[in-house]
C-alpha cells in the first residue's frame, strides 16, 4: 500500500502514520463504504483496524486504487471496537 501523507488534514502527532498504516495492514481490518447522498464526489471509506501493539484505529480515507489518502484518524470508540470484534467473530 502506498500512502500520501503530504499536507495531511489532521495532526499526525496524535496517531503516527506508521500506526495508521499498520491498522490498514491488519488482516482483520474492516473497510466500509458508507452511503453517500452527494453525487459526483469522490467516495470516502472507513477503515477499522488494529496496530501490532493492539491499538484500535478508526480512519476515513479515499483511494484511487494505487494511493491511499487518510483524511482523518483516531482511536476507535467502544461501539466501533464492539462492531469490529463482532464482525470478525462472524467471519471465523
Amino acid at each position: 500500500m502506498d500512502f500520501d501523507w503530504l499536507d495531511a488534514p489532521f495532526d499526525l502527532k496524535v496517531i503516527p502514520p506508521r500506526e495508521i498504516e499498520e491498522s490498514f495492514e491488519d488482516p482483520f481490518s474492516l473497510r466500509l463504504l458508507p452511503e453517500s447522498e452527494i453525487a459526483g464526489t469522490p467516495a470516502r471509506y472507513f477503515c477499522l483496524g488494529k496496530t501490532i501493539g493492539n491499538q484500535a484505529i478508526f480512519s476515513i480515507f479515499w483511494t484511487d486504487g494505487k494511493k491511499y489518502r487518510v483524511l482523518f484518524a483516531r482511536s476507535m470508540t467502544a461501539d466501533e471496537l464492539s462492531f469490529y470484534d463482532r464482525k470478525n467473530t462472524e467471519f471465523l
